[in-house]
């Protein structure tokens, strides 16, 4: 593979260099977004006590399958997603 298979190879120097400055800002703001995102967001164990609610639908699994902790309480008709 050479330069010549991308298009923006031919680009003039500036607008190469416009390109990856701007990819390196969204490379950034990415990362910036990612941590915010990981310190705001919920805690991934759920409270101790709170019952951990479960819903399958997808292919090979019953179908409308409600649990809660782990257990089998239900099937939901017609639900293919909650």
């Amino acid at each position: 593979m050479t330069t010549r298979d991308f298009p923006w190879s031919d680009a003039p120097l500036e607008a190469q260099r416009t390109r990856l400055w701007a990819a390196a800002m969204l490379r950034a703001a990415s990362a910036a977004l990612g941590q915010l995102a990981h310190r705001l967001g919920p805690d991934r164990q759920p409270a101790a006590g709170d019952p951990v609610l479960e819903f399958h639908a997808e292919a090979g699994a019953p179908e409308g399958a409600l649990y809660v902790d782990g257990r089998l309480v239900g099937h939901l008709e017609g639900v293919s997603r909650l």
